[in-house]
């Protein structure tokens, strides 16, 4: 579905992206892991096309990004920070995004009655608490049904009941066949749903491999104990 093929990425003289390949397909949650400034957020923002490589191509089920925009209505973005117009209320917001995208009849609101939007209509975007801003970015990531998920630190500021609701959402989502990938510092959260992880350092990809396997080789079963231990593993290779 989504194929990075030796993916180069300089801000000035830093080198953020270093010869990244990746394959992701449909039916995978994908937790991308890493330390601040391992490239992670440019990964992303690469995917999405907001931020372009120096080298490197990357396909959307066959077909090269570059140039081209129409990919990105089969993806839904929720980004770490939320930048919303400030003076337009919850309601308007969502009607603006479904007029900008009128012809796409497909709608998934489930997000959207979870989380009580409709209760919130009519507040200013600008006075909504971090938490409640992070269930509007959710909500409409999930809006239009997209086939691929992008989240970047989804559950930060989030209460338990919408992080729980967020998690079991998601789930549903995988057995969808849709394609998620997750970027997060918190690892507990993505036990229940990730199956591949792929960990970034310096703009390297360290591994990318089914989580299922890395419970093998390190007879681990949470997700921030194997990532501890596969990289105590390959520290003492070093």
């Amino acid at each position: 579905m989504i194929k990075i093929d030796h993916l180069y990425k300089n801000f000035g003289r830093h080198q953020v992206l270093n010869d990244i390949s990746l394959h992701f397909e449909k039916n995978q949650a994908i937790a991308l892991i890493g330390p601040n400034g391992s490239g992670k957020s440019t990964l992303i923002k690469t995917i999405l096309g907001l931020v372009l490589p120096q080298q490197g191509e990357i396909t959307f089920d066959g077909i090269s990004i570059a140039g081209q925009s129409h990919y990105r209505k089969e993806i839904g973005y929720m980004p770490q920070m939320s930048r919303f117009p400030a003076n337009m209320t919850v309601s308007q917001l969502f009607s603006m995004m479904k007029s900008l995208r009128k012809n796409e009849t497909r709608r998934d609101l489930d997000l959207y009655r979870a989380f009580d939007i409709d209760q919130m209509g009519s507040k200013r975007l600008e006075i909504l608490s971090g938490g409640m801003k992070q269930k509007v970015s959710a909500a409409l990531a999930f809006l239009f049904d997209p086939k691929v998920l992008v989240l970047d630190e989804p559950t930060a500021g989030l209460d338990p009941i919408a992080n729980e609701i967020l998690k079991n959402k998601l789930q549903q989502s995988l057995a969808k066949e849709r394609l998620i990938l997750i970027s997060s510092h918190i690892l507990n959260d993505l036990d229940d749903i990730t199956t591949h992880v792929s960990y970034l350092m310096e703009g390297e990809v360290k591994f990318f491999k089914p989580l299922e396997q890395l419970k093998t080789e390190t007879a681990e079963s949470r997700l921030n104990r194997i990532i501890a231990q596969v990289l105590k593993q390959q520290n003492s290779h070093d």
